[in-house]
Formats: structure tokens, C-alpha cells, sequence
């Protein structure tokens, strides 16, 4: 089975970072992502999905973030629920992210910022994108996304031939 999601859209407010009790960090945020076509009046609807990023990831995406910026989220969708205070059943359906990627620079996004109302904070990108390995509390851990095979680089020989067998050709 498969419940694989991939958005590119923009934040419609800055991440709600929070903490469990057990002290695990969780955000929740919103992405308004463009449709494809345009309606009547010809602009382009959006729409404007629901997401939680846990652990480490959640405060890197808090901290690096800013309501309007370009982000990449990849993940999977969760649908829960839960007895509101009038006790109706409510169903939630949200994209769980596991890795995010900045799409836009820093001076592009503080340029955007310039020309828009004036939030508190300031943006900050050092790295364009986090895995996180470890899921929510609920997950087992993952295997790492990118492993480490050694130092060894097979082209350093430049100009030489590779011995290569032809088993291990794909095609």
C-alpha cells in the first residue's frame, strides 16, 4: 500500500510550534497550495492543507520559516478523531510530514517580507532541507535517508577504465 504526499506551497501563517507533555516539540501549519486551472473569473483557487512536522524537524521548520515562504513538504496523510467539548466526534485530516525543503532564498524571502507588513522574528536558512528519521511518537524510528558508504569515490581514477561487470548494468 501506498500513502505517499508531495506539496510545494506557501505558509498562510507562521508554524505553531508546541510541546507534548513528554516534552516532544510538534508544529502545526497550513500550506495554500495553487490549483492547476483557473476557475470562471480566471484566477486559481488554492487550496489550503492542513500539516504536523514532529521532533526536531518541527523546531528546525519553526525556526527557519515565515508566514508566505515557499516550502516543499513530503509526507503522508492521517486522518484521527476526537470528542469536542460539546461532544460531536470530530475528524481530522492532515498531512504528516517527514522531510520539508526551503524553495525560496533568504533575500527573496526577505524581500517579500520587506514589501509586506512587518513580522516579528527574523528568517534564517542554513540548510534548505531536513529529514525527519524519527516520525511522530506514535512511529518506530526510520532508516536514515541517506546512508554513509564510506569515503571511497569510485571515479578517482579519472580517464581509466572502470571494471564493471555487465550483471550490474541496469540495463
Amino acid at each position: 500500500m501506498i500513502n505517499n504526499v508531495v506539496l510545494v506551497g506557501r505558509l498562510t501563517k507562521d508554524a505553531d510550534l508546541r510541546y507534548t507533555s513528554n516534552g516532544t516539540a510538534v508544529a502545526t501549519f497550513s500550506l495554500a497550495v495553487n490549483r492547476q486551472f483557473t476557475n470562471q473569473k480566471g484566477e486559481r483557487d488554492a487550496d489550503f492543507i492542513n500539516c504536523v512536522i514532529w521532533r526536531k524537524s518541527a523546531e528546525s521548520f519553526a525556526n527557519f520559516t515565515r508566514k508566505g515562504a515557499l516550502v516543499g513538504v513530503e509526507g503522508r496523510i492521517q486522518t484521527r478523531s476526537y470528542d469536542n467539548q460539546q461532544g460531536q466526534r470530530v475528524y481530522v485530516t492532515e498531512v504528516v510530514v517527514e522531510t520539508f525543503s526551503l524553495l525560496e532564498s533568504k533575500s527573496k524571502s526577505e524581500q517579500r517580507k520587506d514589501q509586506s507588513d512587518s513580522n516579528s522574528g527574523s528568517y534564517s536558512s542554513q540548510q534548505s532541507s531536513y529529514n525527519n528519521t524519527q516520525g511522530n511518537s506514535q512511529e518506530a524510528p526510520r532508516n536514515q535517508q541517506y546512508q554513509n558508504f564510506g569515503n571511497s569515490d569510485p571515479f578517482e581514477k579519472s580517464g581509466q577504465p572502470i571494471d564493471i561487470s555487465d550483471d550490474d548494468l541496469p540495463f
